[in-house]
């Protein structure tokens, strides 16, 4: 069975499948460490699922936000456009916490929380603990991510 593994302190993402690993990558997590808390910022911890997969098919520049493409870096640099601290490209795979009271529930839920794997306008700070409580990756690594996992496959994220 394929399952991401996200190691906060080694910031690695690994894909595996059963013992196997399909690859490791670089990413980023919280600039403000690990917890579950609405409002922190923080990358939460635990046992996840991917609940949506978002940018089939967009180029590795395309800008996302509230989860729509919004158009390419470049051409909303020069006409622009207001643009979030935190850019998200290439795709968004969005988690889903599976442990009531750790990842999931009130106040402390990630899908609530809109935490993803996602690309980055950032990619020079990937292996550096920078985002806003999601992961990143670099947009060559989420695109090939995105194109090797499905919706359900579970995501562990561990300190």
């Amino acid at each position: 069975m394929v399952f991401i593994t996200v190691n906060v302190a080694a910031q690695t993402l690994s894909l595996m499948d059963d013992d196997t690993l399909l690859g490791e990558y670089p990413v980023s997590t919280s600039a403000y460490g690990i917890g579950n808390r609405d409002g922190s910022f923080k990358t939460p911890l635990g046992h996840h699922r991917i609940c949506e997969k978002i940018g089939d098919a967009m180029p590795a520049d395309e800008v996302f936000i509230a989860r729509r493409p919004q158009g390419q870096l470049a051409e909303l640099k020069q006409s622009d456009e207001p643009l979030p601290e935190d850019i998200i490209t290439a795709r968004i795979l969005r988690l889903q916490g599976q442990e009531p009271g750790i990842n999931q529930g009130e106040g402390i839920d990630s899908y609530q929380r809109y935490i993803y794997i996602h690309g980055t306008a950032d990619e020079q700070r990937i292996s550096q603990p920078v985002s806003h409580g999601c992961v990143r990756m670099l947009n060559k690594d989420i695109i090939e991510l995105f194109d090797k996992v499905d919706v359900n496959t579970d995501v562990w994220i561990e300190a």
